[in-house]
């Protein structure tokens, strides 16, 4: 691992190719052992032949390397599915099925993810499960929201105003994203990188230039690495901000909206100064980021120490204030053994007690050197991912001042790139490049060809795993708790609907 997120680059002569069911009776084994299922995607495969498909899975183990398997496959190939044994594997065998005609023998849920394809006309034959009961009924809410919320289907089934089960369909969007990403020069993606997830566009830029140093052989400098954790701290701020914004207005305490919001104006506003844009697009490119003056190191330290006693205040009001206490303890909430079951990342995971932080346990240069401490909540509800947001942000602010007050790290020749770009890539290589966003890890896998052309490009946004684990927080709560519970996980829509 060689920068500040997990990165990896593998010759493909190196990783020895299996049968499907083999692969899978590996990831089964290795699942088992305590590793963790990143992902699991497939390909068409033209040049090994007409209908051969290439499965590729990636685990993360408590201890060292990543773990690259993969397989071939004939398209409409059975399996046995990992999902009956391991629940965290359910959306990548349904993503693998639509997406390739894979089949999970055994499937407990074998649904569409986004209605690709030929299904893309069948959305109304969604097959929604039922609870049956005389005094049972079904709440619909969207797919089309009020506002700019993006569109997704909540399918409630009440007894009362209890809620037994939820599900939500996604799906709407069928934007394209990997098919695009093939369609341009691999060195000229990062504006389309960072409009993926628009509020995760820093995580998405430096996961992409970062794979792209690594297979053309082109470190960067130590100053480039801290302008980009840099960039991801203040991107980080500024997403919790808003979640825990959207959590004060949906049970009205209006203090804690308003102050919120007019902090996190104050963050982005910041990142604007850097960069030209107010999200932190255009602060990351290939071989280089925004240097940072001497003046503009002063204006983010100066934004950031004003900033700080104001969340303080606020925070102090909203964890006091007895009509928060009363919503959101006990609401949503998502036992450890949940949260590992279901595979579920990121803050939501870190509310929940489970320590996953690629941040803090896979640290490379910037967080190697500048240590950031990892934060969990135990009690897994509402308020403890209020809790969380509170933390990480003291706790990225901490890192951040810390880091703009190294006067041995001169951030002023972040831009500049240490070498030519662009580059050849590596040929016949896979790079596995991991950024921990807002949300959680932000994965991509780019694939060369013999030629060191990408012929495959897999994005993966960590609201895939987690948009399974609202509906399982609802069971048993109120439906008017729903807002609460939405905005506590915050995740993407778009970021699923790739």
């Amino acid at each position: 691992m060689t920068t500040a997120q997990a990165l990896a680059l593998f010759p493909l002569r190196d990783i020895a190719a299996t049968s499907l069911q083999e692969l899978m009776q590996l990831c089964g084994q290795r699942l088992l052992a305590g590793e963790r299922l990143l992902t699991l995607f497939g390909r068409p495969a033209p040049e090994l032949g007409v209908n051969i498909i290439v499965v590729t899975a990636v685990l993360q183990p408590a201890q060292g390397a990543l773990v690259i398997l993969r397989a071939t496959a004939q398209r409409g190939e059975h399996y046995r599915c990992l999902t009956a044994q391991h629940p965290a594997a359910q959306i990548f065998e349904r993503e693998l099925w639509e997406q390739t005609g894979l089949f999970p023998d055994d499937h407990p849920w074998l649904k569409p993810v986004r209605f690709e394809g030929e299904r893309q006309q069948r959305m109304l034959e969604y097959p929604f499960f039922k609870v049956r009961g005389q005094e049972v009924h079904e709440v619909g809410v969207g797919p089309i929201h009020a506002s700019v919320i993006e569109p997704g289907h909540f399918r409630f089934m009440c007894l009362g105003e209890n809620v037994h089960h939820l599900e939500i369909q996604l799906g709407y969007q069928h934007r394209g994203v990997e098919g695009l990403l093939l369609r341009r020069p691999v060195w000229q993606l990062t504006p389309l990188v960072e409009s993926i997830c628009g509020d995760s566009a820093v995580a998405y830029a430096w996961g992409y230039c970062a794979a792209l140093e690594l297979m053309s052989n082109q470190p960067v400098a130590p100053a480039i690495q801290a302008s980009r954790a840099i960039a991801l701290e203040m991107e980080r701020i500024a997403m919790h901000l808003a979640t825990l914004g959207g959590m004060a207005t949906d049970i009205a305490f209006l203090q804690g909206g308003a102050t919120y919001g007019r902090l996190r104006t104050a963050i982005i506003n910041a990142s604007q100064r850097v960069c030209g844009n107010r999200f932190g697009r255009g602060w990351i490119r290939p071989g280089q980021a925004k240097p940072l003056s001497e003046a503009l190191q002063q204006d983010l330290m100066q934004t950031l120490r004003a900033f700080a006693p104001d969340f303080t205040q606020i925070n102090q009001l909203m964890l006091t204030a007895r009509s928060v206490q009363a919503r959101l303890h006990g609401t949503g909430t998502i036992s450890q053994q949940a949260a590992l079951d279901l595979g579920l990342t990121g803050p939501v995971a870190r509310a929940s007690g489970v320590a996953l932080d690629h941040r803090t346990q896979l640290p490379g240069m910037a967080y190697g050197n500048t240590p950031l401490s990892m934060v969990t909540e135990p009690d897994g509800d509402c308020w403890a991912r209020m809790r969380l947001r509170m933390r990480e942000v003291d706790a990225s602010l901490a890192w951040l001042l810390q880091l703009l007050g190294d006067t041995t790290l001169d951030l002023s020749q972040a831009g500049q790139a240490q070498s030519s770009i662009p580059a050849a890539l590596q040929a016949e290589a896979l790079c596995v490049s991991l950024v921990e966003g807002t949300r959680g890890p932000v994965l991509q896998v780019l694939e060369t060809s013999a030629k060191g052309e990408l012929r495959h490009y897999k994005v993966q946004d960590p609201s895939t795993a987690n948009w399974f684990g609202l509906a399982f927080a609802m069971r048993d709560n109120a439906i008017s708790d729903f807002p609460i519970c939405n905005k506590s996980f915050d995740l993407s829509y778009c970021g699923n609907d790739l």
